[in-house]
């Protein structure tokens, strides 16, 4: 979503507060934001902050095994996890880290910080960087820290995205493929037939059973669907058994 970007921001100094990898581990880094090195991976970096734990908490925290890290990631809330999800599955993201770094600037009254929810790197090479927040639980001062985050961003060529509630089609879809996102889904046999047999739009059940036992090939073609190699639009409706699935690009 568009992020305004407030007047009184325009001469603000930014710098970053990051953990990098030294010989003796995380080691901790605050440079001028125009001195970032663009060879940090923060895209892989380590939270620069703990998820806090408490009595009465009403958010679930928790930590998804992400596929196309094999690694685990960090949510704070079930919203959060969403859209760690959503990373997860998208095609042209290639890296992502929650937490990846603070934000510092001064407002002429104080200083202030802001850790992003998340750093994603694109297969193109592009950072982009993440806040997660529903639009009614934004105040005024989240509202003016992600604005001056889509500036410092705009400022060192990363992309800023603040996002939301997910289409609740989009999201009962994708966590029910995201059940079979582990690479032990993968069978290279069945999923070379089921990509043949997809060459056209065909409905998902009864081309499974062309290719085998449902029971061993719906899964592989579940796999597909959450790597994009098959394609379906998981928006319009729950998936079903005669939704229209197509071969969309080759087998990651």
């Amino acid at each position: 979503m568009a992020v305004s970007t407030p007047e009184h921001t325009l001469g603000y100094r930014f710098s970053l507060e990051y953990l990098a990898d030294g010989e003796r581990g995380a080691e901790q880094r605050w440079v001028p934001l125009a001195a970032v090195d663009w060879s940090t991976r923060f895209e892989r970096t380590a939270p620069v902050r703990e998820f806090p734990s408490y009595t009465g908490q009403r958010s679930f925290q928790g930590a998804w095994w992400a596929a196309t890290l094999a690694d685990f990631v960090g949510y704070e809330s079930w919203l959060e996890r969403d859209h760690v999800m959503v990373m997860d599955q998208a095609s042209d993201v290639i890296a992502f880290a929650s937490q990846p770094f603070w934000l510092h600037w001064s407002d002429d009254i104080r200083q202030r910080r802001h850790a992003p929810d998340y750093f994603a790197r694109l297969v193109d090479g592009t950072g982009v960087v993440i806040d997660v927040r529903a639009d009614d639980a934004i105040g005024a001062q989240d509202a003016d820290s992600f604005a001056v985050t889509a500036l410092a961003c705009e400022q060192i060529g990363w992309r800023y995205r603040r996002v939301g509630e997910l289409d609740a089609v989009l999201a009962a879809n994708l966590r029910w493929l995201a059940g079979y996102r582990h690479p032990r889904c993968r069978n290279h046999e069945y999923a070379g037939a089921l990509m043949r047999l997809f060459a056209q739009p065909a409905p998902l059940l009864a081309t499974a059973e062309q290719t085998g036992d449902p029971i061993a090939v719906l899964p592989v073609l579940f796999h597909l669907l959450w790597s994009s190699a098959l394609t379906a639009d998981l928006t319009a409706e729950p998936l079903t058994a005669t939704t229209l699935v197509t071969a969309a690009g080759n087998i990651r």
